[in-house]
C-alpha cells in the first residue's frame, strides 16, 4: 500500500529531486505539495515546485503557498547556495501546472481530516507551516501518521557553525515540532554530507539524454558550484531527498532513538538542534534520529525516479 504524503518545501534544488522522487515511485502516494519561505521567498518556492512538477509532467498534485516568514522575527534566505531564483541554473518556460487556492495550512487541515488513512508529512524546508498547523488544529494530530523532515544536525551547522540551515530559519517552529509528541523521524546534516552528488552521479543523469534529465544535471552543476564556492565542497549534497528516499526505503538510513532539543536563545548556537545520543540528559527520546546512509543505494534511488518520469507514460 503506498505511503500517502505531503511535502513540505521551498525548492531549492534539493527539494527539486525530492518531488521528483515522491512522484516517481510506486512506494509513495503524493497528494499534494505545500510551499515555505526558506531556500527564497514563498512566492519563488511556490513557482519553482510549479516548474519542476511541469518538466516532470506531474499533473494532479496540488500546490498549495504557505507563509511567508517565520513565527518571530525577520526570515532568512540562501541566495548564496540556490541563487535568485532559488532554483538557478536550469532555463524554465512559463509553468503548466496551478496553485491551489487554498493556503498550506488550510490544504493541511482540508487532507489530513478527509483522507481515509493517516499522512506522512515530509517537511524539507523551515518548519513554519507544520508549527502553525499543529497550532491552529490540535484536534488532527491523531491523522498524522509521522512526521520525517530534513533539518537539523548531530554536529555542525551550514547557516552558523552550529545551526542547521532550516532550523536556524525557523527555530520556535523546529521546537514545536519536536516537543509535539508526534513521532518525528529527522535526517540532518550528518547524513546528508555523506552522499554528495559526485561526477559519476551528474553522468548517469546526463546519460538518460531526456529534457528532465537535463535539468537535473544544470541544477547540480550550479549548486556544485555554489557549494565548492561558499563551502569547499568538491560535490554538492542533495539533503532533502534522503526523506523521501528513507520512506521508499527504510534501510536506507540508519536511524537510532534519542531527545532532541532546539537551542532558542544561544548567542552563537540559536537554531542548533541537541541530540542526546549518549542518553546524558536523562530525557526521553522525542526522535528517531539520522546516522548513516547506504550512499549507492540512495542515488539509485535517485536516478530512477528520474529515468521513470523521462519516460512517456503507457498507452
Amino acid at each position: 500500500m503506498p505511503i500517502p504524503v505531503i511535502l513540505d518545501c521551498d525548492p531549492g534544488h534539493d527539494d527539486a529531486f525530492n518531488i521528483l522522487l515522491a512522484a516517481a515511485h510506486p512506494a509513495v502516494r503524493l497528494l499534494g505539495i505545500t510551499t515555505v519561505a526558506g531556500n527564497q521567498t514563498v512566492e519563488k518556492t511556490t513557482l519553482n515546485a510549479r516548474r519542476v512538477c511541469t518538466v516532470a509532467g506531474v499533473e494532479g498534485v496540488p500546490i498549495a503557498a504557505g507563509m511567508a516568514r517565520p513565527l518571530y522575527g525577520d526570515g532568512i534566505v540562501a541566495r548564496n547556495i540556490h541563487g535568485e531564483s532559488g532554483l538557478d541554473g536550469a532555463v524554465f518556460g512559463e509553468p503548466t501546472v496551478p496553485v491551489d487556492g487554498r493556503d498550506a495550512v488550510t490544504f493541511l487541515r482540508d487532507t489530513l481530516r478527509d483522507h481515509p488513512a493517516p499522512v506522512t508529512l515530509v517537511p524539507t524546508g523551515p518548519l513554519t507551516n507544520i508549527a502553525t498547523f499543529l497550532r491552529a488544529h490540535p484536534e488532527l494530530g491523531g491523522r498524522i501518521e509521522r512526521i520525517v523532515l530534513m533539518g537539523g544536525s548531530t554536529g555542525r551547522g551550514n547557516r552558523t557553525p552550529a545551526a542547521e540551515f532550516n532550523m536556524a530559519a525557523d527555530p520556535e517552529a523546529a521546537d514545536i515540532v519536536l516537543r509535539s509528541g508526534l513521532p518525528v523521524t529527522m535526517i540532518g546534516l550528518n547524513v546528508s554530507h555523506k552522499a554528495p552528488a559526485t561526477p559519476d552521479v551528474v553522468a548517469r543523469l546526463d546519460a538518460l539524454g531526456t529534457p528532465l534529465g537535463r535539468m537535473c544535471t544544470d541544477l547540480l552543476s550550479y549548486v556544485g558550484a555554489t557549494y565548492r564556492e561558499v563551502f569547499g565542497f568538491p560535490a554538492p549534497p542533495l539533503h532533502d531527498a534522503l526523506t523521501v528516499a528513507h520512506l521508499i526505503d527504510p534501510d536506507l538510513i540508519t536511524l537510532v532513538r534519542a531527545h532532541v532539543a532546539v537551542e532558542l536563545t544561544g548567542a552563537h548556537t540559536r537554531g542548533a538542534t541537541v541530540v542526546d545520543l549518549d542518553g546524558v540528559t536523562g530525557a526521553p527520546p522525542n526522535a528517531y534520529v539520522g546516522v548513516d546512509v547506504n550512499v549507492p543505494a540512495f542515488w539509485d534511488l535517485v536516478v530512477d525516479a528520474v529515468r521513470t518520469l523521462s519516460s512517456p507514460a503507457p498507452s
